[in-house]
């Protein structure tokens, strides 16, 4: 079933993508969740005018989310959290956390944009992925380091 995609799906596509999925997820889940159209030629028409009516607006918000990736390629975040003495870390560092810090060094990032691969459950050095816009990308490295009590 081809389907036109009305908001971002982690792992399927990015808004006003048509992309292929299998029955049951586009008319069980996608269609109901009102994340997806049928893409039918209507729709396709439809979807193509909006696109053209918009070109400008998303090339703006392209060099928006590749002017932040340029101003985040230096930021370097310090994470505190508890840990015991061998450097494992109660818990584990998450994207919120991620998201918090940067917003501390003034860097406004939704949470839901942050991918980190693997757990952080350990004290160290790591990276994590921001996914700006679907064409931009970028990386920023942060340390996990002991809470002082």
């Amino acid at each position: 079933m081809k389907i036109i995609l009305k908001e971002d799906v982690r792992g399927l596509g990015y808004k006003d993508d048509v992309v292929e999925v299998k029955d049951g997820y586009g008319r069980n889940y996608l269609i109901p969740q009102m994340k997806a159209v049928i893409a039918n030629p209507s729709n396709l028409r439809q979807l193509e005018e909006n696109k053209r009516q918009q070109a400008h607006k998303i090339a703006q918000l392209k060099a928006d989310a590749e002017a932040l990736a340029a101003s985040l390629a230096d930021v370097s975040l310090t994470i505190a959290a508890k840990a015991a003495a061998n450097g494992s870390i109660y818990g584990s560092v998450t994207a919120a956390q991620i998201a918090d810090a940067l917003k501390a060094a003034g860097h406004d990032i939704d949470r839901k944009v942050i991918e980190i691969k693997g757990a952080v459950k350990e004290l160290g050095k790591y990276t994590a992925k921001l996914n700006l816009h679907k064409e931009v990308a970028c990386e920023i490295s942060f340390e996990v380091v002991a809470e002082e009590a």
